[in-house]
């Protein structure tokens, strides 16, 4: 088994996936993920809208500018952040649920929603809501690898102690 230092520190965005839809046990228990992510005062101030249908799909892609793994996927969670929610939150909650599905073998890759409002209102959400931000979920095509970015800033550049 892999250790989970070695798993946490893996996860990359993956673009890359199968047609196939995802199956109803793996999405569910990616959602479930996000469910139980710890939340600032246990608000739980989110609601997660799974996208499936192949027409949506397309559609929630054009709320956004770097979608096509919105297009791609054969399913995208949109993390709506309710009125008394904040981003860290739904952002905890991505993260877990990117880390949920590459355990049990889903592809992930985030998305932002640039055009939120009317993502928001395509989805329907009421108006105090945010749909800013979304995970794009499918199984990994055989030659799927995360893209490459120059890897990560050294050590140096990004860690303090004590002060800046």
């Amino acid at each position: 088994m892999m250790d989970i230092y070695d798993f946490l520190i893996g996860l990359r965005a993956i673009r890359d996936y199968r047609p196939e839809p995802l199956n109803e046990a793996d999405l569910h228990a990616i959602l479930e993920a996000g469910r139980w992510t710890g939340s600032s005062k246990n608000r739980q101030s989110w609601t997660f809208v799974a996208v499936t249908d192949r027409d949506r799909l397309e559609r929630l892609a054009e709320h956004g500018d770097f979608t096509q793994p919105v297009r791609d996927s054969a399913a995208t969670v949109v993390l709506v952040q309710e009125p008394d929610g904040n981003q860290f939150d739904i952002g905890r909650a991505a993260q877990h649920m990117m880390l949920a599905a590459k355990a049990i073998g889903v592809a992930s890759c985030p998305i932002t929603l640039h055009r939120h409002a009317e993502a928001r209102h395509f989805l329907g959400a009421p108006d105090r809501t945010i749909t800013r931000y979304a995970v794009a979920l499918g199984y990994p095509t055989d030659d799927a690898r995360a893209r490459k970015f120059g890897g990560r800033k050294p050590s140096a550049d990004v860690i303090r102690i004590d002060s800046y």
